[in-house]
């Protein structure tokens, strides 16, 4: 987990955008710091990997199209919680299923 663990989990439900800093294995270890909707924490669905990631949306990807970007805590330098606050129907086209319980999100909790 990361240190500020329980500050993201309150992010999330206090739909707060975070900043995430981390090394891309596409980009030869560059750092990138990326604006983000933290979604989730717990293991991926996708993945055969059970381990727990966290889930984010990510607003600046490289491609030019916003994705969710999932990570390990290994695999991040450090998450700051921000003072904007992002809405989850701009991004949620999914039928969801969260691991962090949330009440704030609406319909998308």
């Amino acid at each position: 987990m990361l240190p500020n663990h329980t500050d993201v989990i309150k992010a999330i439900q206090d739909r707060h955008e975070v900043l995430v800093i981390f090394p891309s294995k596409d980009d030869q270890g560059q750092v990138l710091r990326r604006r983000c909707a933290p979604m989730d924490y717990g293991a991926g669905r996708i993945s055969k990997a059970q381990e727990k990631r966290y889930h984010f949306w990510d607003f600046e990807s490289d491609s030019g199209t916003n994705h969710n970007l999932s990570l390990t805590a290994e695999q991040i330098s450090s998450v700051e919680v921000l003072d904007s606050t992002f809405d989850p129907a701009t991004f949620v086209t999914w039928e969801t299923n969260w691991h962090v319980p949330r009440d704030t999100w609406g319909q998308y909790s």
